[in-house]
């Protein structure tokens, strides 16, 4: 069991990242002795998964929870050897700081190895196939350290002022040799070191230029990418051609070729000498992903091979990345990717409702080239997330319940498409729909009006002459073409006045703390977007932040705030002017997150 779950723990996380402790649920009597059990436990886990080592001196952090209160009591062991646990008042970093410590000080290495690994084996002895298989895997790890090996780092970041140029480490400069036991060595204190870049560290290449406001991720660390090369025809002072040499098979013999395509992350502190980074974390990194690879492959290695690949997410909740195989002979949908999924939710405590680890989930590690990443992750010429950043509500005791998630702002007059006067419900739909793209719920694009109109059609809802006409639709509508396009089940809140929305604020509440996904509000001719409500429960105070589709001007954000075109309405404001009219019925369509992973 400990052997299974320190395999699971070394693919899913990066190296650099190290177990640190343990949490156990105990008896509020004896904390200590809990925090002793989980302690040990940890050491266990951490050797493990560190495959030896001398671990004895490290800290470990213990844990015992209340199973009664949910208290928890922190203690720290500052030895294997010594039983006795010293207690602390906390461990835990500043919740809005952790990340932002995490990724101001450190940076991702990411080194991409696709491998195609032929192999022979006797025809007539199928079973030697996974001896032979296993020999070139090490053969494979032989040469990652051999002299002749060379890895070059460079930044990942092209258009952050002064690109520093790639840093070229060879393996006869680590002291690489056949022996595996060299695989770690490096320069010390004692050693001529004749070549400056072995002494750099890798803030060399992490760029100065960050802003705080983005460091806070994984997707917007600083990354270093590293390749892997074999220089074979090195310098040499005498003259010689290329020479092939030939082996004869004694008896009739099988090819198999099998393609693994290597992907790894680690996590290194900006300080942190390359050579280190690269001999102690990527090395190692590309060791294990060989190893689970193969472990994956030996079962079918006769048969039609699984299409493995490799990919890095950087989930909610969760400040490290983590690193999945997942096999693409199921598509994301069937059952069986479902259930590796779902485990993997469970695994690490994320919620079992919303696609998190799904392939468009991924973090994108592509050279990023600020001049057109901007571009590529806007995707379209709508502008993401246009609440960010506006003044707060007013609402002096609230307690703000909001969106959760990414959406883009859909409006009247974009696309070149003239739908002033009647298409904003369609807007509306259109800004629901990027939240459900933007979440991977689903993958269709953001349908245009007449496609709207279709739909209906096609469901029986309207009329064929409905299609390319300037008709309205409302919040039932909206709720079919939801569950048409995609599968999306919506609640309706119907109201006779503009005065009663007030009244359900804890309600709308709720649904933005639960569902977090927008809702279109409907009342006479008018429909807008809400994205979330501050409700002071005390007063009954309570604001609106509505989103706008009548807008009518360019994509320019500070127009659309400052013209409050997107902001928080009361509903009734300082001169007494109610926003939802009390003359006017309004529907409000709270479309419902999918339960899925």
């Amino acid at each position: 069991m400990l052997k299974t779950r320190a395999d699971d723990l070394r693919k899913l996380l990066p190296k650099g990242f190290e177990v640190i402790g343990g949490l156990m649920v105990g008896d509020s009597d004896d904390a200590e002795r809990s925090a002793l059990e989980a302690v040990r436990a940890a050491r266990r886990l951490r050797k493990s998964v560190s495959e030896g080592g001398d671990l004895d001196d490290e800290k470990i952090v213990g844990a015992s929870v209340d199973a009664g209160t949910g208290n928890i009591h922190f203690f720290i062991s500052k030895t294997e050897k010594l039983a006795k646990l010293e207690p602390v008042g906390s461990v835990v970093y500043e919740e809005d700081k952790s990340g932002k410590y995490l990724w101001e000080n450190g940076c991702l290495l990411h080194c991409e190895l696709p491998i195609k690994l032929p192999f022979y084996f006797p025809a007539g002895s199928p079973s030697e196939a996974k001896k032979m298989f296993s020999e070139a895997v090490d053969g494979v790890i032989t040469q990652f350290k051999e002299l002749c090996v060379v890895y070059i780092a460079e930044t990942l970041r092209k258009a952050s002022g002064d690109v520093p140029k790639p840093v070229v480490l060879r393996g006869k400069d680590f002291g690489f040799g056949a022996d595996a036991s060299n695989i770690n060595r490096l320069p010390g204190s004692e050693d001529q070191v004749s070549d400056i870049k072995m002494l750099l560290s890798c803030s060399h290449l992490c760029p100065n230029s960050k802003t705080t406001s983005v460091v806070n991720s994984a997707e917007n660390a600083d990354k270093i990418q590293i390749s892997v090369m074999l220089n074979r025809s090195e310098k040499s002072l005498t003259i010689g051609a290329p020479v092939a040499e030939y082996f004869p098979a004694m008896e009739e013999a099988r090819l198999i070729v099998v393609d693994l395509n290597l992907d790894v992350l680690a996590y290194a502190p900006k300080e942190l000498p390359l050579m280190h980074a690269v001999s102690n974390l990527v090395i190692p990194a590309l060791v294990d992903q060989l190893y689970s690879l193969k472990k994956i492959i030996l079962p079918h290695l006769l048969m039609e091979h699984p299409q493995l690949r490799i990919y890095h997410f950087n989930p909610p909740g969760v400040l490290h990345p983590i690193t999945t195989i997942y096999e693409l002979n199921y598509g994301e949908t069937e059952m069986k990717q479902v259930d590796v999924r779902k485990s993997l939710h469970m695994r690490l405590g994320l919620p079992l409702d919303r696609p998190l680890l799904r392939t468009a989930n991924a973090l994108d590690l592509s050279v990023n080239d600020d001049s057109r990443s901007n571009t590529k992750k806007r995707g379209s010429i709508q502008l993401k997330d246009v609440h960010i950043g506006i003044p707060s509500s007013g609402v002096s005791e609230g307690v703000s319940s909001l969106i959760q998630g990414s959406y883009e702002y859909y409006h009247y007059l974009q696309d070149s498409f003239d739908d002033s006067g009647w298409g904003c419900a369609y807007r509306s739909l259109q800004t629901i729909i990027s939240w459900f793209r933007l979440q991977h719920y689903t993958s269709i694009s953001v349908p245009s009006h007449r496609e709207i109109q279709q739909t209906l059609v096609e469901i029986g809802d309207k009329e064929p002459s409905f299609v390319g006409s300037r008709e309205w639709i409302g919040a039932i509508e909206l709720s079919f073409v939801l569950d048409k396009l995609l599968g999306v089940s919506c609640k309706i809140m119907n109201f006779r006045s503009g005065s009663e929305l007030p009244e359900k604020c804890r309600e709308l509440a709720l649904h933005f703390e639960t569902q977090g996904t927008p809702i279109m509000i409907g009342g006479g001719v008018l429909a807008y977007t809400l994205l979330g409500v501050d409700y002071d429960e005390g007063s009954g105070d309570c604001a609106f932040l509505i989103l706008d589709p009548h807008y009518t001007g360019g994509e320019d954000h500070k127009k659309i705030v400052n013209g409050g075109w997107c902001g928080w309405k009361k509903a009734v404001d300082s001169k007494g002017k109610s926003f939802f009219l009390h003359n006017k019925f309004y529907n409000l369509l709270l479309p419902q997150r999918p339960n899925m992973v």
